[in-house]
């Protein structure tokens, strides 16, 4: 961590803390939830890679975009979503963002401007190219943050995207999160080159490779990228390196790596990393931080007895939204 960051005010460096203690709670619960069976198909949780989203989300403006991914709890939090409206969505419940519809890997705030998680792999990345075009042709000085992770950025979406949103200039930040492994594939045996970042030399776009696990690293390498795509100067490729301690999804038996390497990656947590440089700078005491992620974790109880006692949707619903 840096010695002092003047681009971030103790307020905001204080609202980060929260935020990722409020998606580890979040992110907690919906383990315990999946395991007793209140959450049903699949789930994939990002504990241990809160970092990237709460900072990401910090150097944006509200009124910005982001499309997200499958594991896309903390983007949706960090993008200032309801937790109460998230569990019910997460339950199936009619309160939900998406009336209980979408579920874990597509649930959306779109009057937020998160235009939506995505069960596709690199889904999320052609439409925030269409996003940045629909930016571009409106005149607008916003962006749009696309997150995807290490595996999409082998998909042909990723690369046809990024040569696109090249050609045109458009104000995307396609910020690929590199947690080590696209479900059971180590990221080192699923590509040749050496960083994702470097894939941005063949379009021309600046790329930069950071320490996902780092508040300040992700926060500055945004706002560079936004400042860049306000100005009319295209898009930005950002790989943060990061790490989820649990496997790719509730189904993921977790045999491809070691515990040592579980440990390893667990002393660099993104959470203790910043709450210690909160209390060694005197900008929160040790009671203030415990109580900030006491506060983190009531919030996720009273949300899911919200949606406890919201009600299913009606069968008669069933087609809803469907058609046209």
């Amino acid at each position: 961590m840096p010695e002092a960051l003047p681009a971030l005010s103790p307020e905001q460096m204080r609202s980060l803390l929260q935020t990722m203690y409020r998606i580890r709670a979040f992110e907690e619960k919906v383990d315990e939830l999946f395991m007793r069976g209140e959450v049903h198909g699949t789930t994939h949780l990002s504990i241990g890679e809160e970092a990237t989203a709460a900072a990401a989300l910090q150097a944006l403006r509200p009124d910005d975009y982001i499309t997200s991914t499958h594991r896309g709890h903390g983007h949706c939090i960090s993008k200032g979503a309801d937790l109460k409206l998230m569990m019910a969505e997460l339950l199936g419940k009619e309160t939900g963002y998406c009336r209980g519809r979408g579920g874990s890997m597509h649930i959306a705030d779109v009057a937020s401007g998160n235009l939506g998680a995505n069960g596709v792999v690199g889904g999320g990345i052609p439409i925030a190219t269409g996003v940045g075009l629909s930016i571009k042709m409106q005149g607008l000085d916003r962006v749009c943050l696309c997150f995807f992770g290490d595996g999409a950025a082998n998909e042909g979406t990723f690369h046809e995207s990024l040569n696109l949103a090249a050609i045109w200039d458009l104000p995307v930040i396609f910020l690929c999160e590199n947690n080590q492994y696209g479900m059971s594939m180590s990221v080192r045996r699923a590509m040749r080159c050496e960083t994702i970042a470097q894939r941005s030399i063949a379009y021309g776009i600046p790329g930069e490779r950071v320490d996902g696990n780092d508040v300040f690293a992700v926060y500055e390498a945004v706002s560079r990228a936004a400042a860049r795509a306000r100005a009319g100067q295209g898009p930005t490729l950002i790989e943060a390196v990061t790490y989820r301690y649990k496997g790719h999804s509730k189904s993921d038996q977790n045999r491809y790596r070691t515990r040592e390497e579980i440990r390893a990656w667990q002393e660099r947590d993104p959470i203790k990393r910043l709450a210690a440089y909160l209390r060694e700078h005197g900008l929160m005491t040790p009671e203030e931080i415990e109580r900030e992620e006491a506060a983190a974790y009531q919030a996720i109880e009273e949300a899911y007895q919200f949606a406890l006692a919201s009600p299913e949707p009606d069968p008669d619903s069933l087609l809803e939204g469907v058609y046209a």
